[in-house]
């Protein structure tokens, strides 16, 4: 059966008691540091409230492998982070390989459904913003061609996926957001589901896995319930959001308010057997959240587990 999961900013007291009475079972949480101490207490603290600790996602360290830049000292704190896993029992580790960012919005307000407010892309105003950034760091001034990076991606999956298989423990791989051909001059290459199956067959192994990620994959522009399917076995983590638009100008939706066949992408995920985590990605900023860190807010958060639950109960009886 699949599982309802969750990111919490913050993962506040409050926050972690309203998912659990929402019905989620399962907590994505963000790498906390290299110590199996902070893992450990993490994954109790979690367990107090009636969840699981199963994923690992954001913020790990990173960017210079993926730039073929690392010294061997990021590899190293990545192995010993899949092992602190095996060892706390966490059984999924989600990354991306967009060099030099993360996932880029242009917009935070957008409007939605009753003036909510969904975060937004164009490629446009974006290049119009790099034009005018006086960023000048090291990762910034990189550039990096699409060869470069698969050279790079493999590097890194043959020096962690035997770690990963040996602790079972899942590496999940994120699409590219927005998911372009190239952005501020660095190749992208987690941009297509034939890129998608490329990746598996890069480095073969049950721990070389997928993080099907909908909204990302409906702006590349494909059928979602095809793109499960064709995907299959090999998603072991899902983000359950969706898009209006294109990958060079999207804006975000609410869960059931986008262009995806969301009914249909679920029954998709029960037809390949898919038992994993999954999660309401972004969600709308509703009335009264004016302060909180946008696309991560808790009351759409709220309307999302109960959307998902339906779905999936629907799906699954």
């Amino acid at each position: 059966m699949m599982r309802l999961a969750t990111v919490l900013t913050p993962m506040s007291d409050e926050n972690l008691t309203l998912a659990a009475q929402c019905g989620v079972t399962d907590v994505v949480g963000r790498y906390p540091g290299p110590k199996l101490e902070d893992l450990i207490r993490l994954r109790v603290r979690i367990e107090s409230f009636g969840m699981k600790l199963s994923v690992i996602e954001g913020y790990l360290p990173i960017e210079r492998s993926k730039f073929g830049l690392d010294d061997g000292s990021e590899l190293t704190v990545m192995k010993s982070l899949l092992q602190n896993m095996g060892t706390a029992g966490i059984p999924l580790l989600c990354y991306n390989f967009m060099a030099g960012t993360d996932w880029v919005r242009t917009r935070l307000d957008a409007p939605e459904r009753g003036r909510a407010k969904v975060t937004a892309f164009d490629l446009a105003d974006a290049h119009r913003a790099m034009s005018l950034s006086a960023n000048t760091s090291e990762m910034s001034r990189e550039t990096i061609s699409s060869d470069r990076l698969w050279q790079n991606l493999k590097r890194f999956l043959s020096a962690l996926i035997p770690v990963a298989e040996s602790v079972n423990v899942t590496m999940c791989m994120h699409p590219d957001d927005p998911p372009l051909p190239e952005f501020q001059g660095k190749a992208r290459i987690m941009n297509s589901v034939e890129n998608f199956e490329q990746l598996i067959n890069l480095v073969p192994s049950p721990s070389n896995a997928i993080c099907f990620c909908q909204g990302t994959f409906a702006s590349m522009g494909v059928d979602i319930p095809t793109s499960i399917r064709r995907l299959g076995k090999h998603i072991k983590y899902v983000h359950f959001r969706d898009v209006r638009g294109t990958r060079e100008s999207f804006v975000e939706t609410f869960h059931d308010n986008g262009e995806t066949n969301m009914p249909a992408a679920m029954r998709a995920y029960h037809q390949i057997g898919f038992n994993g985590p999954i999660r309401p990605d972004h969600v709308p900023q509703m009335y009264g959240e004016d302060d909180g860190e946008p696309g991560y807010t808790m009351l759409g958060r709220l309307f999302a587990y109960g959307y998902i639950r339906g779905l999936i109960q629907a799906t699954e009886t």
